[in-house]
Order: C-alpha cells, then structure tokens, then sequence
C-alpha cells in the first residue's frame, strides 16, 4: 500500500505538467476590452469568393484524397483581403477578420456525403443491389432509374432530395446560432470554463491582423508573422509532391503518379502473420505531424497508448475466436469492417456510454459546487457588461427557436414516415433529450478539454428498437444534432473583439451561397467523370467499404437476418463500459491529465495508425525539440505555422483543381 502511495505520488509530480499545459492554453488570449462590428460589404464579398472559387476545389480535393481544403480556403480568403485592403489604404479590424474566417469556415465544411454526390453512388452500389436496400429507397432520396438519367442534378428528378437538402439547412443554420449562444452562455459566463483550445484558433487571425493594423513592430509580432510565413512555404512544397503531382497527372494522363501513398500505404496484409485481424499502414501527409504538435502533447501521448493498446488486444481476440470474419489476406479497409461486427461495435457504444454519463456527473457535480459559492456582484456586473457589448439573446428565444426547429423536425419525419408511433417516439426522443444533453456535455468538454464527445450507433440503435420495418427511416430528417461544438466559435469572437451580432448575420447570409454553390459544383464534378472510378482515388478505395457499412445499418430494419444485429452483444458492450469506467478511475486516482484520458480513449476504439503514428511524431518533435529551443512561446508560434502550413497546401491544391477544371471544361466542349 505504502509503494501505491508513493508511486502515486511521484505520477502526480511527473503529470504536473499536464496541468501546466492545460494553463497555457487558458492564458493564450484575453478576452478586449471593446467589441466592433465585423459583418460588412468585404465579408459579403469574401463569401461569395469562397463559394465560387473554393467550394469546387474543396468538394474535387475530397474525392482525390478524402480531405477537403477547408482551412486553407479560410486562410486564403483573409489573406488575400487583407493584401487588397493593404493596397487600398483600407484597414480590416480583428472582427471583421473573424467574420471572413468563419464564414469562410461554415461554406467549407459541408462533405461530399451531405450532397447528391454520394447519394447517386450509394443507391447504385453493389451493396445496396446485393442486400436489397436498393428498389426500397424513396424517390424524395434519389430518383427511379437513376442510370437512365443524364448526369447532372440540375434536374425536376432531384428536386425532392435538394428540398429536404434545404430544409435541413435552415433548421441547422438556425439551432447553431442560437442554441450554440445559449450553450456558451451557460458553459463560458456562468460555469466561468477556460476553453483551452479557441485561443489556439484565434492565434492565426491575430497574427494576421496586427499586420494590418501596423502593430507588427513588436517582437512577438514579428516572430508569429515569420512563422507563418515558413509554415506557408513548407506547405507550398508538400502539397506540390502530395496533392499537385497526383492531381495533374491523373486529369491529363488517366493514370495520377503517386510519390506518396493517399490516402495512406497499407501494411496490413505484410503484418499478418505476427499482428492478426489488426490493421497496419502509414499516412505520408505531414499535416498530420503539424498537427501532432499543434494538439495537447498529452493527448497525442494518449493516442498512441490506445494504438498500443489495439495492437495487443486485437490478436488476442483473434486468438480467443472472437474475430471470425476476419480473413488472412485482408486489406486495412477489410480489417477495420470485420472487426467492427466481431467486437468493436458494441465495445465502442459502451466506451461513448460511459463518457457521457461521466461527462453529465461532471456537470451536475460543476452546478451544485457553483450554487454553493456564488459569484460576487462585481463579478455578475462584469459578466453583464461584457454580455452588452458583445450582443445578448433573451433566454426564452433560445427555447423557443429550438421548440419551433424541432417541432419542424418531427412534423416533417412523421409525415414521411406515415405517422409510424415507434418512429414518432424516436424523434421525440432525439429532439427533446439527446440532442439537448450531448449538446451541453460536449459544450462542457470544449469548455474543459477542447474534446467532443459523440455515442456512435445511437441513431441505429433508435432506428431498430422503433420496430419499423423499410428502409425510408435511414433518410428522414431527424433532429438529432451535437451543437455543443458551436461555443468555440463564439469564445474565439469573444476573444478577437467581435460582436456576435455579425455571426448571427453571417448565418442568415451563408444559407442561399451554401446551397446554391454545392448544388452547381457537385452537378459539375459529376459530369466530369464518373463516380467513384480512377479519377478519384479515394473514392475508389474507401467508397465501396462505406457503402457496405451503410447498407449493412439499413438492413438491420428489413425483418431479415443482418448483420448488424450479430453484430450488437451485451457483453462486448458492457465490456466497452466497464473498461473506460476503470480506465477513468484508475487515471483520476493517479491524478493523470484530463487529455491523456480523452487521448486514450481514441485508441480504445480500434484506433487506425496511419495517422496516429505521425501525429505521435509531430508530438515528440514539438515538445521534445522546438519547445525546448524556444520555451513557452512555442505553444502561441506552432498554431501559426499550422495555419500557414495548411495555407500553402491548400493554396497548391486549389491551383492544381484549377488546371484539372479548365482541361476538363475544354476538352468536354462540343463544336
């Protein structure tokens, strides 16, 4: 007992600068002292840049490669605003800066799967053929016949599918603004979190704006812009070797030449025989290494002992005759979708179960504490003050804007669905207990850890105990969302001078732009070439295995036999439950950091190394070298060179998709 002690003890002395850490990301930015108004003409301007310039690059590159250029279309944006504002004598103020970024962010973030673009290929896959998912799809989905059909969505047949696209748009644009406010509110003025992880995103923007504004004489000034400036660089000569080389050659030779792997060299089938029914390989992307050092080092740290992890338990497994499905020769793609219905499904449910109850305990245990030991009336006054200046929204808007959304949800799913009482109970369930609860724990864990939490399977799990038998109920617009990760973007207006008046314009303004830009593009891209085939390396390499996941979910709702259900087992959940309980414990005991435990629980989940490795890499690098070499001012200078490394690769890939458009757009002209 005494050595428990006493090795407890000197973990705790060791993990002190876990804590540390946390603090330095508390202590990045202050919250100014005066707000401004950052929505005007140049914000207007600046989206529709976005949407005209860089949505096709985005939507293309994500089919290429299975990552879009979202940040780097935001960088690009700012600064080339910024450099037309310095050639016209203009100055653009830290809020308006902001403003561009963010909506240049909210365009940016839509995936190919919430457009046309993976509904046509999914409704014709051999999955949905073979399970027999296919002829029971509605036609407010994807249209009958859809072979016959010319390829383009620019057609009355896909009318029904973009004006649920529509609907879904407004509903969310609306609960993000304003439940997200709501969440802020209570997590940032009243429980008073630090949200460790927005100053890391307001660093790139300050450092932009003090180049504007003229306050670039300083030091530090200086030092961030130059760091940037490499990052930019050092992305410019990645991305023409990973992204430029691939992209090119593949538009105007058929066959694209690969110097690196994408989206990542499997090794799995070579690792057979001494790690079994586990999967192995290597992403050559460095950005995953620049992130690694971005990211708390103890999380990174976490990470990899949960890969670890993996690679012990899997072969175990396998040994034990728990992981059947897996088969000798298996790719990483078979691996990862054998073990998920051998074991890793339910384990998986019971791992996100018990971080949400602990998640919940945290927050009634944080409330009660603060009921206990009040703040004083200066400190309410402050609050108050702050909360003026910067835009308020009354409480009971709150509530009802979200009664009214979600009423809209279930009225809209129930008339669908015929009315179906066991779906009905479902979406009464999403819409007035899940999605509020995971919206405040995750809203609690951006406010702690900079961490999201997610249960997966939770929908499918609903979806099956409604006792509704088709497929239909997979594409009802159902108002389950997590809008707790919608309070970082108002800590970091909160943090750059922004009124978030301009964020509640900038929504009302990016509804139209956003559909009406990835209808167009995605319309475009299809009539390019097919897809998912050559042209698009991704696709033809993961596509196939998402439409089987896919498809084996909706035949779970058949009457038959599926997979799915097998797949479902109380012991591999409550196996999933108990060790993350024991796993929190025993680090809460230890008193490790909180993001060694969020780290590790990402690799409990069958955790994939291709990018966990590099992120690990990056984490050694930048704790054990670069911060070494320039102490504390490592952790405000790393998210400066990320955003420039991620500036100069985005900038590569949006040239690149430039010249695959104009060679396509030429040589598909009829004369």
């Amino acid at each position: 007992m005494q050595l428990m002690t006493s090795f407890r003890r000197i973990f705790r002395r060791r993990v002190k600068t876990g804590d540390a850490e946390l603090e330095q990301f508390r202590r990045l930015l202050e919250v100014p002292d005066s707000f401004n108004e950052g929505f005007n003409l140049t914000s207007l301007i600046g989206t529709l840049f976005v949407a005209l310039i860089m949505v096709p690059g985005a939507l293309y590159m994500e089919l290429v490669a299975g990552t879009g250029i979202g940040g780097a279309a935001q960088w690009v944006t700012v600064l080339l605003f910024v450099e037309v504002a310095k050639r016209a004598n203009a100055k653009l103020s830290r809020a308006q800066l902001f403003i561009l970024f963010y909506m240049s962010g909210m365009i940016m973030g839509r995936s190919v799967a919430g457009t046309p673009l993976f509904t046509q290929f999914l409704v014709r896959s051999d999955a949905a053929v073979s399970t027999g998912v296919a002829p029971l799809i509605p036609h407010w989905v994807a249209p009958p016949n859809l072979d016959s059909l010319p390829r383009t969505f620019l057609t009355k047949a896909w009318l029904p599918f973009i004006g649920l696209m529509i609907f879904r748009e407004v509903m969310g644009r609306l609960d993000s603004a304003i439940l997200g406010y709501g969440l802020f509110r209570l997590t940032s003025d009243i429980e008073r979190l630090p949200f460790p992880m927005a100053p890391v995103g307001a660093q790139g923007i300050l450092a932009v704006a003090e180049q504007v504004e003229g306050s670039a004489k300083s030091a530090g000034a200086n030092v961030r812009w130059r760091m940037f400036c490499i990052g930019c660089g050092i992305g410019m000569i990645f991305g023409l070797l990973y992204m430029a080389l691939p992209t090119i050659t593949g538009a105007f030779f058929g066959t694209p030449l690969m110097m690196f792997k994408i989206p990542f060299a499997d090794f799995t089938p070579y690792t057979q025989d001494f790690l079994p029914a586990t999967a192995t390989g290597l992403s050559f992307d460095l950005g995953a290494v620049v992130i690694g050092m971005a990211l708390p080092f103890f999380s990174m740290v976490g990470s990899f002992i949960g890969l670890i992890f993996t690679f012990v338990m899997n072969p175990i497994l396998y040994h034990a005759g728990v992981m059947q499905t897996w088969e000798r020769g298996d790719t990483t793609v078979l691996t990862l979708f054998a073990n998920n219905v051998d074991f890793y499904f339910s384990f998986q449910i019971g791992i996100s179960l018990a971080i949400a109850c602990y998640g919940i305990w945290a927050s009634i245990r944080t409330i009660r504490q603060g009921r206990g030991t009040k703040a004083g009336e200066e400190e309410r006054k402050r609050i108050d003050e702050v909360s003026r200046k910067r835009g308020h929204l009354p409480n009971w808007l709150v509530f009802a804007t979200y009664s009214v959304t979600c009423s809209s949800y279930i009225l809209l799913s129930g008339w669908l669905i015929d009315w179906h009482p066991g779906v009905m109970a479902v979406l009464f369930f999403f819409g007035f207990l899940y999605t509020p609860l995971i919206s405040y724990v995750t809203a609690r864990l951006e406010g702690l850890a900079g961490q999201v939490i997610e249960i997966p399977f939770i929908t499918e799990l609903a979806f099956i105990l409604s006792g509704y038998t088709g497929v239909k109920i997979w594409f009802l617009p159902i108002p389950k969302s997590n809008y707790g990760t919608q309070v970082v973007n108002y800590k970091q207006a909160e943090l750059l001078g922004c009124k978030f008046g301009s964020i509640w314009k900038a929504q009302i303004l990016l509804f139209p732009v956003i559909i009406l830009s990835t209808i167009f593009f995605s319309s475009f891209i299809w009539s390019l070439a097919e897809i998912p085939s050559a042209v698009y390396p991704f696709t033809l390499e993961i596509w196939d295995l998402t439409a089987k996941n896919t498809c084996l979910l909706y035949s779970a709702t058949l009457g038959e036999y599926s997979q799915f259900r097998e797949a479902l087992g109380w012991t591999r959940f409550l196996s999933g439950f108990g060790a993350a309980a024991v796993m929190m414990s025993v680090l809460g005991w230890f008193g490790a950091p909180t993001m060694l435990f969020f780290g590790m629980v990402r690799g409990l989940g069958q955790t994939a190394p291709h990018t966990v490795i590099p992120n690990f890499i990056g984490a050694l690098i930048g704790r054990f070298y670069f911060e070494r070499r320039y102490g504390r001012e490592w952790r405000k200078m790393i998210p400066v060179v990320s955003s420039g490394f991620f500036v100069g690769t985005g900038l590569i890939s949006i040239l690149s998709v430039g010249f695959v458009f104009l060679s396509k757009a030429v040589t598909t002209v009829t004369y």
